[in-house]
C-alpha cells in the first residue's frame, strides 16, 4: 500500500464526448481532467467522495469508464485501451473502494427490449445487456404520442456550449461538454410500450426495480407509467419553487389546442391533454401583444429560440387568443419580501383586469421581456392594427410593427425591416378579383427568399404605401403598369364597341343596301312569303303573319308543302314544354 503510486495518469481521454482529448489524473482525493494543449474545454475536477458506482464498457473511441455520482449525476471518460482495464480496476478499488463493473453492450441490433430506470440514466436492455443509455439530464421533454407510445425529446445545445435542461443535477453536464461536439444530433426517440406494468418504489440507492407486473399489485398502463416515471426522473414536470400564477385552459392557435399556463420564477409550463412543456424565460426572444381586427379578441405572440417541437413539427412562435372583454381576478402566490425586492415595480400583488393584460404583465415582470405592440404609424382603412391577407392557403392578419412585420396565426411569420431588400406590390388573378385585391411580395436580402402576402383588400393600399414610405422601406408598385395595361385594354374595348354601334347604325340608315345579293323584300311581299315561313319556322310562328287565304296560296304552291305545314305545330308544342 505504501509503495503504490499516489497519482495515476492517462492520456488521450475524452470527457463527456468533448471535442479534444485530454489528460486525466486519479488520486485518493478524486480525479482531474485537463484538455491537451489548453483547448477543447475547461479543466474539470471531481471529489472522490461523490463516486457511487463505476462501469467499464466499450466506448466510441476505445473503452469507457462511466462514473455514477451520489447526486444522480454521471461522467464518462472515453479513450482507454483494452489492456488498461486491470490498471483502472485497481485504481478504483484502492483509491475509492469501488469495484469496476465490466458491462458488455448488446450488439444484436434488436429494437425490442426492456427499459430500466436507473439512478442517473434510462437504460434500454436487450437480453439483460444495455443497448444504449439515456442520461436524464439530456432529456428536455417527454409526451404521450399515442395510447402505447412515448416520445422523448433531447435537449439541443445552444451554440454548441450549453446542453441538458438540468445541469444542476451534477457531473460534467453543468459545464456544458456533453453532446456539444457534433453537427448532427439525435433530438427525439419514440418507445412503443404495450400492455400493463406495476409501479415500483425506489430502493435506498434510488434504483427502480423492474417494470414487469407482479401478482397482487395494482396494474397501470405501461406507456403511462413509463411517461410518469421519466417525467419524475428528468424533473420535467417539477419546477423548482412555487407557482406564482396559473391561467387555465388558454386557447392557443399555434400550436392548436388549450393549455394551462403555470408561471414560475425562471420558467413557465404549458400543460395540455397530450403535450407538456417547460420553457425557460431565457428562451423567449420576442413578446407581442396584437389586437385582432375583429374588435373581440387579442393575440399574444411569443417568439421562442429554440422553438417548441411536437414530433417533426417546430413551432418558433406561440400564439394565444384571449377574449378582449373577459376579465380575471388573480393574486400572485409570492411573498411580500420577494414582491417588494426582486420584483418591485415589475409585478403587483393583485390583478383585476382583462385576461390578456394580466398575462402580458405577469410575463413581462417575470421574464423581463419588452412587450411589442403594433406601430402607431399604421392604421388600416377600417382603423385597425392588422390587415387581412393570406400566405398560400392560410388566412390570417399582417401586423405592421415599428421594426418588423408579423403574420399570425399560421404560419406565424416574423420579418425584420433590416432584412428586407424590396417590397413589390402587384395585382394577380382575374380581372374581377384583381380590381378588388392586390398582393405584396417581401424579398429578403442576401438571397433569403421571399414571402408572398396575397388577397389584400384594395382599400389597404394607400395606408400600407404610406407606412412603407414612413419606415424608409424600398418599394416597387407593379400595379401602376397593370393599371395602364387595363386602361388601354378598356379603351380598346370601348373603341371596338363604339365602332360596332356605328356599323349597326349605318346599316339601319342604309336599309338593305348591304344585302344586294340577298334582297328578297319585294319577293317576300308578293310570291315568296310561304317559302320564307318554311325556312324560318320560329319567325313564322311567333309573328303570326299570314291569313288563311295566304296559307291556302302557300298550300297550292306544291304537293310537298302540306306535310311540312302539318308537322310545325308539333315542333311548337315540344318547344313550349
Amino acid at each position: 500500500m505504501s509503495e503504490r503510486k499516489t497519482v495515476e495518469e492517462f492520456n488521450g481521454i475524452y470527457l463527456d464526448l468533448s471535442k479534444q482529448p485530454g489528460k486525466v489524473k486519479f488520486a485518493e482525493a478524486g480525479l482531474a481532467w485537463r484538455p491537451t494543449g489548453g483547448t477543447g474545454g475547461e479543466n474539470f475536477a471531481l471529489d472522490g467522495q461523490q463516486f457511487f458506482q463505476c462501469q467499464w464498457s466499450r466506448g466510441a473511441r476505445g473503452h469507457e469508464v462511466k462514473i455514477l455520482l451520489r447526486d444522480s449525476g454521471l461522467i464518462q471518460l472515453d479513450g482507454f485501451e483494452a489492456e488498461e482495464f486491470d490498471r483502472v480496476q485497481k485504481i478504483f478499488r484502492l483509491f475509492y473502494g469501488l469495484n469496476l463493473e465490466h458491462k458488455d453492450h448488446a450488439l444484436k441490433g434488436w429494437n425490442w427490449g426492456k427499459g430500466e430506470f436507473g439512478k442517473a440514466e434510462l437504460a434500454f436492455n436487450v437480453q439483460n445487456r444495455p443497448a444504449f443509455e439515456i442520461p436524464y439530464s439530456e432529456v428536455s421533454n417527454t409526451n404521450l404520442a399515442g395510447k402505447n407510445e412515448v416520445a422523448v425529446e433531447f435537449s439541443l445545445p445552444a451554440g454548441g456550449n450549453e446542453t441538458g435542461t438540468n445541469g444542476h443535477l451534477g457531473g460534467a453536464r453543468s459545464k456544458g461538454r456533453k453532446s456539444g461536439a457534433g453537427k448532427d444530433q439525435l433530438v427525439e426517440m419514440r418507445f412503443y410500450i404495450p400492455g400493463t406494468a406495476t409501479k415500483k418504489e425506489n430502493d435506498e440507492d434510488g434504483e427502480d426495480k423492474s417494470m414487469d407486473g407482479s401478482e397482487g399489485e395494482e396494474q397501470h398502463n405501461a406507456a403511462n407509467l413509463f411517461y410518469e416515471t421519466l417525467m419524475d426522473k428528468a424533473e420535467i414536470g417539477e419546477v423548482a419553487g412555487d407557482t406564482f400564477a396559473t391561467f387555465l385552459e388558454v386557447l392557443h392557435l399555434t400550436p392548436r389546442g388549450r393549455f394551462g399556463i403555470d408561471m414560475y420564477e425562471a420558467s413557465f409550463r404549458l400543460r395540455g391533454k397530450t403535450y407538456d412543456y417547460k420553457i425557460p424565460y431565457d428562451n423567449i426572444k420576442k413578446f407581442m401583444l396584437l389586437p385582432k381586427p375583429d374588435d373581440l379578441h387579442t393575440l399574444i405572440t411569443i417568439g421562442l429560440d429554440p422553438p417548441l417541437r411536437q414530433g417533426q413539427t417546430r413551432y418558433p412562435f406561440l400564439v394565444m387568443q384571449f377574449k378582449r372583454e373577459e376579465e380575471v381576478t388573480i393574486e400572485l402566490n409570492m411573498t411580500k419580501e420577494l414582491l417588494e425586492g426582486k420584483y418591485k415595480g415589475k409585478l403587483n400583488a393583485r390583478y383585476e383586469q382583462p385576461q390578456h393584460t394580466v398575462v402580458a404583465q405577469v410575463f413581462r415582470g417575470l421574464s423581463g421581456k419588452k412587450i411589442v405592440t403594433p406601430s402607431k404609424d399604421f392604421s388600416s382603412h377600417h382603423q385597425q392594427a392588422g390587415v387581412k391577407c393570406s400566405i398560400k392557403a392560410n388566412e390570417g392578419h399582417l401586423y405592421c410593427l415599428d421594426k418588423s412585420f408579423m403574420f399570425v396565426p399560421k404560419p406565424a411569420t416574423y420579418i425584420p425591416f433590416d432584412h428586407i431588400s424590396v417590397i413589390v406590390m402587384s395585382r394577380v388573378g382575374g380581372a374581377v378579383s384583381a380590381s378588388r385585391t392586390f398582393d405584396i411580395t417581401v424579398t429578403m436580402k442576401n438571397g433569403g427568399g421571399e414571402t408572398l402576402f396575397s388577397n389584400i383588400n384594395r382599400e389597404e393600399q394607400k395606408p400600407l404605401e404610406d407606412f412603407f414610405q414612413a419606415k424608409g422601406l424600398r418599394t416597387k408598385n407593379e400595379m401602376l403598369d397593370d393599371s395602364s395595361a387595363l386602361i388601354a385594354a378598356a379603351l380598346k374595348d370601348a373603341d371596338m364597341a363604339s365602332s360596332d354601334e356605328e356599323v349597326v347604325a349605318a346599316r339601319a340608315d342604309r336599309g338593305s343596301a348591304d344585302e344586294d345579293e340577298e334582297s328578297v323584300d319585294e319577293d317576300f311581299k308578293t310570291d315568296s312569303e310561304s317559302d320564307v315561313a318554311e325556312e324560318y319556322d320560329s319567325a313564322h310562328e311567333s309573328s303570326g303573319s299570314g291569313s288563311d287565304a295566304e296559307m291556302a296560296d302557300g298550300d297550292a304552291g306544291g304537293d310537298s308543302d302540306p306535310p311540312e305545314v302539318a308537322e310545325r305545330p308539333k315542333k311548337k308544342a315540344k318547344i313550349s314544354k
